[in-house]
């Protein structure tokens, strides 16, 4: 039987913090007799995102029986990013060190982060492009040079770029006042706590699919389903339904509730709140029918849209 696989995915610097920590995770991970793989970014070639759309466009094509094959991005065959997610699509686990600046992940992950859109496991699902749900679970490691002030976007954005790859995450962990490199083995807490989020992903691969849940700090976050801190008013979505307040990260909606003791809770509307779940890979399948009816209402009015766009073809303004 071919032993299950666990990437480890660093967007950090050689032997810098993220590196150890994920080291550290994948160490535990290897003793559970899981083989381990590490991806440096900086050792690939990934060229951004150049906001083509080709394809979410494809994704719309075939779904509205305009076209039968999707045919990927349009980097497929120019860069590593196909044989990055590739690699990770056919795993059966990941864990993510990544250092934050200006509050988030750096530059280098979202570089991969953004490519990935067009690798989406639940739109791919739709389409009959990928056959099987991958399933992966993973855990978070955002290290940054100062406390959670300085981080408060850091492990929210890293926990958002997961659902695109249907990955469920069971634990993750904020690796604070690490400024320089190895600074992080100072912190036998911190290499304590990496180790501990390379268990729980491997006693979640040993877990069946419906069964998996979170493994963390069951306090950790204000969300109670994705473990976010980042909860806010409600807006109404694209077709109508509205919550008082949601989860910025995984789109639960639900109630903010004051106990006995005096704090607030993010409560989960009990009938609606998973409607647009992003963990669910049905729910999040609903952004495509809001992409595509956004561009059948776009195309549908091609020469309006051509009349006003001439005032700003036509405007240049000095560059440098």
């Amino acid at each position: 039987m071919e032993k299950k696989r666990v990437v480890g995915l660093v967007a950090g610097r050689h032997n810098g913090n993220s590196e150890i920590l994920v080291k550290e995770a994948l160490m535990a991970c290897e003793e559970a007799g899981l083989d381990c793989i590490l991806i440096n970014l900086f050792d690939y070639n990934i060229i951004p995102c150049s906001g083509c759309e080709g394809c979410t466009m494809q994704m719309g094509a075939i779904a509205t029986g305009q076209q039968k094959e999707y045919k990927g991005c349009i980097y497929k065959d120019k860069d590593d990013m196909d044989k990055i997610i590739n690699t990770i699509q056919t795993s059966d686990g990941i864990i993510i060190g990544c250092p934050t600046y200006d509050l988030g992940p750096s530059a280098l992950y979202l570089l991969y982060a953004h490519r990935a859109l067009a690798y989406e496991v639940s739109f791919r699902l739709e389409i009959g492009d990928l056959k099987k749900n991958p399933n992966l679970v993973g855990g978070l490691i955002a290290v940054g040079g100062s406390c959670h002030d300085w981080q408060s976007l850091a492990l929210e954005v890293l926990g958002a770029s997961m659902f695109t790859q249907s990955i469920q995450v069971v634990d993750q962990m904020m690796a604070i006042r690490n400024g320089r490199p190895g600074n992080v083995l100072l912190r036998d807490e911190q290499i304590a706590k990496a180790r501990e989020i390379g268990q729980h992903v491997a006693a979640a691969i040993d877990t069946p699919v419906e069964e998996r849940h979170w493994l963390g700090d069951p306090d950790f976050g204000v969300c109670p389903v994705c473990h976010s801190s980042l909860v806010y008013p409600g807006d109404p979505h694209w077709d109508g339904i509205e919550f008082p307040f949601e989860c910025a990260v995984c789109g639960c909606g639900g109630d903010l509730v004051k106990g006995d003791d005096g704090k607030y809770k993010f409560v989960i509307d009990p009938e609606h709140g998973h409607d647009r779940d992003r963990n669910i890979n049905e729910c999040r399948a609903l952004h495509l029918d809001e992409i595509i009816q956004t561009r059948i209402e776009f195309f549908g009015q091609q020469e309006l849209v051509k009349e006003k766009y001439k005032k700003y073809k036509e405007k240049q303004f000095p560059s440098i």
